[in-house]
């Protein structure tokens, strides 16, 4: 099966569709530093620094199933209320769309944050899908449920030329910790208290040590995991594009490293990653879940 992987970023659904057997024919991005890091994991897949949005649909070769996973900022609730929605991102999803008329592949899968279904545009994208001969079929599960050691909620949309909409047969598989990626022999350590650690903090990283011990990890920017933060034994929460976990060992501290978000996701270990960590994690927080993407391509071609 040949695939082409819209909005690639450092490479998530082309690592998937790899790992399942399928041959990556092309792959695109607007941002260069991700670009150029997906091709040094990927030789092979030919590559093109291009606004999607604006695109010349001739330049991409025939495939059988497109992976795109469009921007989210424009739908994800981790925005907050004050920040603004109605930005150009929000039009990645639309490309999908032109393309789709222009090159009628068999089958196409889309990931994004479940928020994307609440678009108030979201019935059109659909009807516009639908109206190129696609059936829609809507699955919204968590990373975790597919062996990634992070809880990662996504919508992935199978779109298939068919009369009536795929049923995806999708595995269960056993939970992973956080503690088969956390390495507390490395990484820059720093004490938790220090005059100017925040009390609030202070008092969240003190309520996780009654509960889980010395070692767990903590929410250190940003909201979730409520007053205590994670126990190692279960999967660490959301990775998101800039730093957010902290790892806590006794009286010690530090952020997660980079290296540590990439096996968070599911990547292989020997995959490069940006050398610059703010650089790595935008491309991570903005990953899809390879292993999670790879059990949606096997059972979509399962279903074809």
């Amino acid at each position: 099966m040949d695939v082409a992987d819209f909005f690639a970023g450092i490479g998530g659904f082309t690592e998937a569709a790899e790992q399942a057997g399928c041959r990556v024919k092309w792959a695109a991005n607007h941002f260069r530093p991700a670009v150029d890091n997906h091709e040094i994991n990927h030789p092979t897949v030919e590559h093109a620094c291009q606004d999607l949005c604006q695109a010349d649909w001739g330049i991409v070769p025939r495939v059988d199933l497109l992976c795109a996973s469009p921007a989210c900022t424009g739908y994800t609730p981790a925005r907050g209320r004050d920040r603004p929605h109605h930005d150009a991102a929000r039009g990645t999803a639309w490309a999908i769309v032109d393309f789709l008329e222009y090159q009628r592949v068999p089958a196409a899968l889309i990931e994004n944050v479940p928020a994307f279904a609440k678009w108030p545009l979201y019935r059109a994208w659909c009807f516009a899908v639908h109206s190129l001969g696609y059936a829609i079929s809507p699955y919204i599960s968590d990373a975790a449920d597919h062996g990634v050691p992070q809880n990662r909620k996504r919508l992935f949309i199978a779109l298939t030329r068919s009369k009536h909409p795929v049923q995806l047969q999708l595995p269960q598989r056993p939970h992973v910790p956080a503690s088969s990626f956390i390495d507390f022999a490395t990484g820059s350590w720093s004490p938790i208290v220090t005059p100017k650690r925040a009390v609030a903090t202070l008092r969240r990283l003190e309520n996780g040590r009654r509960r889980f011990g010395e070692r767990f990890l903590a929410p250190y920017y940003g909201r979730g995991s409520g007053a205590t933060g994670r126990d190692l034994a279960r999967p660490v929460g959301t990775i998101t594009t800039v730093d957010r976990w902290a790892v806590i060992d006794g009286q010690r501290m530090r952020m997660m490293l980079s290296t540590e978000a990439r096996d968070a996701m599911g990547f292989r270990r020997d995959y490069v990653l940006p050398k610059d960590h703010k650089l790595a994690m935008l491309g991570l927080g903005n990953a899809v879940a390879p292993r999670q993407a790879q059990d949606y391509i096997e059972a979509l071609r399962s279903a074809l």
